[in-house]
């Protein structure tokens, strides 16, 4: 997994060069024309496999299961954030974000219940290491849509595949119990996406794009977003 780590962090720094430059040419997606093809293949994939999978679980789990199913998943999670927020020097939010793993893994049961939020421990907004990059000066760079993996960056889409292996989920040496856990958080995830699907508006590929890269910005500067004038504010 390290050398993984290295090879990506290496592959991601070469491609600061065509960030800086497509940055500089004030568009964020040079490559729309890919990304409109990937994207009508991902788009075609979820409507015919994912979508109908996913409304299915939602008609017949009860919603306190569905809820705390996605707890599960999302308490996992706080995994990739703790390593993710060491790597930022967040350790005031690692220390809070390992006490939520260990409170909800064991009182919770396995994070079924948010048992750390009752005790002063809230879940933050999640980290991730395409947000790591950005906090080690790594620039963004084009828009990029991945096959599968869904909406990205150049810096933010590889990123994936770390989080992916950090993931203690990845560690699970049965194959066959490891994919069928994710195929349930893909599900389960899919899922939680249904009722904000209804949102979309307008041209669907620009509509994902610019929400994206919006709250990819939000999550980068921890909420602070820049107005007209170059400041930073809530």
């Amino acid at each position: 997994m390290k050398r993984t780590m290295l090879l990506l962090v290496g592959i991601l720094l070469s491609g600061q060069i065509l960030a800086d430059s497509s940055e500089s040419e004030g568009t964020q997606d040079p490559w729309e024309g890919f990304n409109r093809k990937v994207f009508v293949f991902n788009d075609t994939l979820d409507t015919y496999a994912l979508k109908p999978v996913a409304k299915g679980y939602r008609a017949i789990t009860p919603d306190p299961v569905e809820d705390g199913v996605s707890r599960m998943f999302s308490n996992v999670g706080e995994i990739v954030n703790v390593v993710n927020d060491l790597l930022q020097g967040k350790f005031r939010q690692a220390g809070n974000d390992t006490g939520r793993f260990l409170v909800n893994t064991t009182i919770g049961l396995v994070g079924f219940f948010d048992v750390a939020d009752d005790l002063g421990m809230p879940k933050n907004e999640g980290e991730d290491f395409g947000q790591t990059l950005g906090v080690w000066g790594v620039g963004e760079g084009p828009y990029l849509v991945l096959p599968l993996l869904g909406p990205g960056t150049l810096r933010d889409g590889p990123a994936k595949i770390v989080d992916f292996l950090i993931d203690p989920i990845s560690e699970i040496d049965h194959v066959p119990t490891r994919n069928q856990i994710h195929g349930v958080g893909v599900v389960s995830g899919r899922a939680d996406l249904l009722k904000a699907e209804e949102l979309i508006s307008g041209d669907k590929y620009s509509f994902i794009r610019d929400v994206y890269l919006q709250r990819r910005e939000y999550l980068l500067n921890d909420g602070q977003v820049e107005d007209d004038f170059g400041d930073y504010s809530e």
